[in-house]
């Protein structure tokens, strides 16, 4: 059965399911495109990987168990979301331990996540591409690459909280963003991430 390679597109706030969040995978050689609910916390955590310079200054659950993975010597080679059931995604790890396959069962949010983390590739049969993929270059609206406090504000509307900082100086917004990140105020940080952005481009 032939497999399709995976890209992470983004996450966008699920407007059918309360407090949930579309996470978009995008097929790399096309432009269908899968979207998975996730819950927030999840999200978070995916975004947290995407996003370069908001490093925790602790370990979330992912960074723990890839930071397992790694001392036991086990590496991650793919994911394979291998079915869709009843409007469920299903996924495995496929790891490597001293020259042997082993496949660990996982929610496809948790193994998205590490995927971001580990750099490995995302992968689906192109049957489940061909049943829940869709195409509607629409959904690219609502869709970017997101930061932690992305998530939030696409529930929210960024415009108020990005005017909270624009009396800052760009020497404070960085001065803000380093401490957001150390107080693992991720939603404040991307804002303030957000803020510098703008002013870059204006």
């Amino acid at each position: 059965m032939s497999t399709v390679q995976l890209i992470i597109k983004g996450i966008s706030y699920s407007q059918a399911q309360n407090g949930a969040y579309a996470l978009i995978l995008e097929e790399e050689s096309g432009e269908r495109k899968l979207p998975i609910v996730i819950g927030a916390f999840e999200a978070q955590s995916i975004a947290v990987a995407l996003e370069e310079d908001l490093k925790p200054p602790r370990p979330l659950t992912h960074d723990l168990f890839k930071n397992t993975l790694n001392r036991f010597d086990i590496s991650l080679d793919y994911v394979l979301i291998h079915k869709l059931k009843e409007g469920v995604f299903y996924a495995s790890l496929i790891c490597q331990k001293d020259g042997k396959e082993e496949i660990i069962d996982a929610r496809t949010s948790d193994a998205v996540a590490l995927a971001a983390r580990f750099g490995a590739p995302i992968q689906t049969y192109s049957q489940i591409l061909d049943q829940a993929g869709i195409t509607f270059s629409s959904l690219d609206m609502n869709v970017k690459k997101t930061a932690p406090s992305d998530l939030e504000s696409m529930k929210n509307s960024t415009q108020s909280t990005q005017s909270n900082f624009g009396s800052y100086s760009e020497k404070q917004l960085h001065a803000a963003l380093k401490k957001a990140v150390t107080d693992e105020d991720y939603e404040k940080a991307a804002a303030l991430r957000d803020e510098l952005e703008r002013r870059n481009l204006s």
